[in-house]
């Protein structure tokens, strides 16, 4: 006879979860009907699952706080978004659209630029601190700034993110010496990373602090992230929000319209002009949904 019980997914490869429970840890398949509504379980999730012989089957998955398709991982408190201006060097696009993504769920983001002992980031450290986010400045080869992430996701479930090779897994390794995380060298060539990080995972730092730990991505694969309707796209770009709702129509996209707070602000550089790029980009994909295409 089974057993019913509940826990978080910590991990998810290849159709198999390992599920933590008060008790254990049970590997687990997932029920065919969940799949089928397109609610496949995701690293983070909180299910209930059945537990016969050893062998578990998650049975439903409890309400989701939030979810994300990249970085696949769900019910996050904060994500952490890695960047670096040296081999290989961060796109600001990059962190912008990770950012809106999780501004849109209304998740907040810290960014940490790694790699300091090589390159201080200077710009990019300005451009993100006058938009208002949290900045963590990093070396995974000297330890600089690792107490001070840790400080910052204390108790927290926080996904690092990042584009391939600007060291998620090194600094976890500073942060947890135990874990002893596979680490790639970056392509002089292609001036990416390996790819050392093939699925989600969730990990314990102690005091009821889990990190999960996820796939780098490059340029090309932001086409696989999650699109914003544009008519949101403004509330998820924080820096914004002391301009929207000013503006002199109240349909206002931001782009070329008379008496529009934001492009106002932004003249005024009040604004940085990347993010502002960042917006039009992202708005532009948006304007290519078709309604048909929204579920």
């Amino acid at each position: 006879m089974s057993e019913r019980t509940t826990g978080r997914i910590i991990r998810s490869i290849s159709g198999f979860y390992d599920v933590q429970t008060e008790e254990q840890m049970v590997t687990c398949r997932a029920r065919g009907v969940l799949r089928k509504d397109g609610n496949s379980p995701l690293t983070g999730d909180m299910v209930e699952i059945s537990v016969e012989q050893g062998r578990g089957m998650i049975e439903r998955i409890l309400p989701r706080r939030n979810s994300f398709v990249r970085p696949a991982v769900a019910n996050v408190d904060a994500l952490v978004v890695f960047a670096a201006n040296t081999n290989p060097v961060t796109e600001p696009f990059l962190i912008d659209r990770v950012a809106a993504i999780a501004g849109d769920q209304n998740v907040p983001v810290y960014l940490c630029i790694n790699k300091k002992d090589l390159d201080p980031a200077v710009d990019l450290e300005r451009i993100y601190r006058h938009a208002g986010f949290p900045v963590i400045c990093t070396s995974a080869e000297t330890g600089e700034g690792v107490e001070q992430l840790r400080q910052l996701i204390l108790g927290k479930l926080t996904a690092f993110t990042g584009n391939s090779g600007v060291g998620k897994s090194s600094i976890l390794n500073r942060l947890c010496p135990a874990l002893r995380l596979s680490t790639g060298e970056v392509s002089q060539k292609l001036g990416r990373g390996r790819h050392t990080t093939r699925h989600v995972e969730l990990y314990s730092l102690g005091e009821n602090t889990y990190v999960a730990d996820t796939p780098g991505f490059s340029s090309f694969d932001t086409d696989m992230m999650e699109i914003i309707l544009k008519e949101n796209l403004q509330y998820a770009f924080g820096d914004f929000g002391a301009y929207v709702g000013k503006c002199q129509f109240h349909d206002c996209s931001h782009r070329k319209e008379p008496g529009c707070a934001v492009t106002a602000a932004l003249a005024a550089g009040e604004l940085e002009p990347t993010r502002y790029e960042s917006y039009l980009r992202l708005y532009e994909k948006a304007s290519q949904i078709k309604q048909w295409e929204i579920k």
